[in-house]
């Protein structure tokens, strides 16, 4: 299951410094002038999940394997991006390959960073999301009514594709993005081979300086605030905000020193943490835990899978040959000291094809030949 986010903003905003810092290392060039990122870098970021380490001991291993997320750190976008300004189409058609669309706006001040656009939050994002509306039109315009010949369930396709043409445009003529037009479920259905940009869900970071970390909630409620005063409904939940250039300093601290590090800072919880966590949920998804002396695992699967899908992940011929599941609640288990003990207080049920799983199913399945 592919699971990527795709970091955009306005040239520094701090998209890569947040790049960097997602993967605790210097992957992306982050330089003090626009375009210094030339071509998308891509990242493979964990999910912070905190059981991984608590079931090692219980199952006598010390392999840990969390789920994880796909991070592109897409070059900043300029007004006119959609007809080529900056470095324009190049980098949409990175965006194309996102799940989700995190929009990097600056909160933060300072005099040696140049400053792009209008330095307003809310009136930078929608720089970027009319560039995003633009290129959707673009595509849009390039499609055509459907032809007499097609016949079935192919005419019924491309009714109800370009029923979802007529529509979706006329809203982006508006400035309303695709995520916001009502479809038919059929139409929805047509019109994901479009691969429109505002119709991708998304999220938002609030990159501030160390000063504003500790009024990031008024922050995010006033970013919200403003943007559904001109009718953009987003939930605080969608956004978060980060010190990137401090969260990039403390990814080159490990163990006991990054812990008294955050203590330093008055941290809990790196703002990271929240936004991987945060993209993971946005995206519709869940995490299912196997457990053995081989290893401790974390496996992704939508919320609301059936249990044969979710075999399907650690191999798709599990889903042809699947028989059952052995399953227990990871708090059982721990409290249990493991299948043995969880087995024996009737804490493991056996569940088949329409088990639909639940967040945190530590799963053992029963694969047939």
């Amino acid at each position: 299951m592919t699971l990527s986010v795709g970091i955009v903003g306005l040239p520094n905003v701090g998209k890569s410094t947040l790049f960097n810092a997602l993967l605790s290392k210097q992957q992306a060039f982050a330089a003090n002038y626009p375009f210094a990122t030339i071509e998308p870098n891509v990242g493979i970021v964990p999910v912070p999940d905190e059981r991984l380490a608590v079931l090692a001991p219980i199952v006598n291993t010390t392999k840990l394997v969390p789920a994880t997320v796909t991070f592109l750190d897409i070059a900043g976008l300029v007004k006119g991006a959609s007809q080529g300004e900056g470095l324009g189409n190049k980098f949409l058609s990175h965006i194309r390959e996102a799940s989700v669309v995190l929009h990097v706006v600056r909160t933060f001040a300072d005099s040696n960073v140049i400053q792009t656009g209008s330095g307003d939050p809310v009136e930078d994002y929608l720089t970027i999301e009319t560039e995003l509306q633009l290129a959707d039109l673009s595509t849009l315009e390039k499609q055509n009514p459907p032809k007499a010949s097609h016949s079935g369930g192919q005419e019924n396709h491309e009714k109800y594709r370009w029923s979802a043409v007529l529509k979706l445009k006329s809203a982006l003529e508006a400035g309303v993005s695709a995520r916001s037009v009502d479809l038919l479920d059929e139409e929805l259905e047509a019109a994901r081979e479009l691969f429109l940009l505002t119709a991708k869900p998304q999220m938002f970071c609030l990159n501030t300086d160390e000063a504003g970390m500790g009024k990031s909630g008024t922050i995010i409620a006033d970013f919200v605030e403003r943007l559904r005063a001109k009718k953009i409904e987003i939930q605080e939940s969608d956004c978060v905000s980060i010190c990137a250039k401090l969260e990039e300093e403390l990814a080159g601290f490990e163990g006991e020193e990054r812990l008294e590090y955050l203590k330093s800072a008055g941290i809990e919880r790196t703002g990271l943490e929240t936004l991987i966590a945060a993209a993971y949920k946005r995206l519709g998804l869940q995490s299912f835990l196997t457990a053995g002396e081989l290893e401790v695992r974390a496996w992704t699967v939508a919320v609301g899978s059936l249990a044969p899908e979710a075999a399907g992940v650690i191999h798709t011929d599990f889903v042809k040959h699947f028989i059952s599941a052995k399953v227990c609640h990871y708090h059982d288990f721990v409290e249990l000291s493991g299948w043995k003990g969880a087995a024996e207080k009737g804490k493991v049920r056996t569940e088949g094809k329409t088990y639909v799983m639940k967040e945190g199913d530590i799963i053992e399945f029963m694969i047939g030949k």
